[in-house]
């Protein structure tokens, strides 16, 4: 899963009657199910199991030099009714990292705080309690960033890994649960009601590829997310922010998972 895509522009809207409404989640879940089916049929065949990193020519070599690929897939200016609607994907390689240790790396949810820090604060498998961990299971994050003010919130995903071979696999993480924390790590934190709350994010779906070869692991993930839209008159100052922050959350991920598959 995404470690954080917390639209945090949202900071300059007033809270309350921030609950998602029922366009914007209807719209959400149906660009989402073209989003999985799109996926579906890239993870049939090794051919094209990666989207759009054949392009260009140099692409893998822009890869394993390090860079990451990071594009913006949001349709229009994702303006949906009672909400925007934000999908970006990035690609990245890891020398010498093969799948199993992406999945063992990526199922290990108590080393995130550690992996992913100071974004994730706590994270943990809710179900099943004990045991090895399966390839379908409830997930819980508290996650934590700050830009123009600090956002915490308590987020749960229903999470499935899948296999084309033992080469090619992926996984889809789907928001449950996400609720907005008020005073946050102190004494008197608690949770916003869903009327009460800013709509820093509402719904958060996250899709990784994941294909071995040329010595190492070529890893794709793909964001969407459901947030608050724009206040009128309010694009000049916010729209900076919904360009840079589900960017700069793909980019702290990618490097991060990047960086511990090589150590």
């Amino acid at each position: 899963m995404q470690v954080l895509v917390i639209s945090a522009w949202s900071g300059l809207m007033p809270a309350g009657r921030a609950e998602a409404p029922k366009k914007a989640v209807s719209s959400f879940e149906a660009y989402a199910g073209q989003v999985e089916a799109r996926l579906a049929q890239q993870h049939r065949s090794t051919t094209g199991f990666l989207a759009g990193v054949g392009s260009g020519g140099n692409t893998y070599e822009r890869l394993r030099r390090g860079d990451l690929v990071i594009e913006k897939l949001t349709p229009d200016k994702g303006e949906i009714p009672g909400g925007m609607l934000h999908d970006w994907r990035g690609t990245a390689f890891a020398k010498g990292a093969t799948a199993k240790d992406f999945e063992r790396l990526m199922k290990n949810f108590s080393a995130y705080p550690q992996l992913y820090s100071p974004q994730v604060v706590r994270a943990e498998i809710v179900s099943p309690k004990s045991g090895p961990v399966p390839d379908h299971f409830t997930a819980m994050m508290r996650v934590k960033q700050k830009h123009v003010i600090t956002v915490v919130m308590d987020t749960t995903y229903d999470v499935t890994y899948g296999r084309l071979d033992g080469r090619h696999g992926y996984s889809s993480s789907r928001s449950t649960k996400i609720a907005e924390i008020e005073d946050g790590e102190t004494a008197k934190e608690h949770s916003l009601p869903p009327d009460k709350e800013h709509g820093f994010l509402w719904r958060l779906n996250t899709y990784w590829s994941y294909e071995e070869r040329d010595g190492g692991l070529y890893m794709q993930i793909e964001s969407i997310s459901l947030t608050r839209g724009i206040p009128t008159g309010l694009g000049w100052v916010i729209g900076p922010f919904v360009e840079s922050v589900p960017r700069e959350s793909l980019e702290f991920t990618l490097r991060n998972t990047s960086k511990a598959l090589q150590r």
